[in-house]
């Protein structure tokens, strides 16, 4: 007796664990934050849909794989912003 096609015994997927997610808030410049939008699109245009969180940590990959020089070289230009959040408009 033969397996319908959609039934294959012995056959299971394996469970691969996920590695926990950490929920995080931060601040940027408007200007840092629209490059993200410019980012995605440069992404989509080579045919690849990515988040915004990918791209960060796409970024995070690039800066720990680099030697410190360049991550200082980094950290020293970016424009430091007051942290927390920004007033309300009215």
């Amino acid at each position: 007796m033969e397996a319908s096609p959609g039934r294959v015994a012995g056959h299971r997927r394996e469970h691969v664990k996920r590695e926990k997610v950490v929920r995080d808030i931060f601040t940027m410049p408007r200007a840092d934050y629209e490059q993200l939008s410019v980012l995605k699109q440069r992404c989509l245009d080579a045919g690849v849909a990515v988040k915004k969180s990918e791209l960060v940590r796409a970024g995070l990959l690039l800066l720990a794989s680099g030697p410190t020089k360049r991550l200082l070289a980094a950290v020293k230009a970016v424009e430091p912003v007051k942290t927390g959040r920004p007033p309300k408009s009215k």
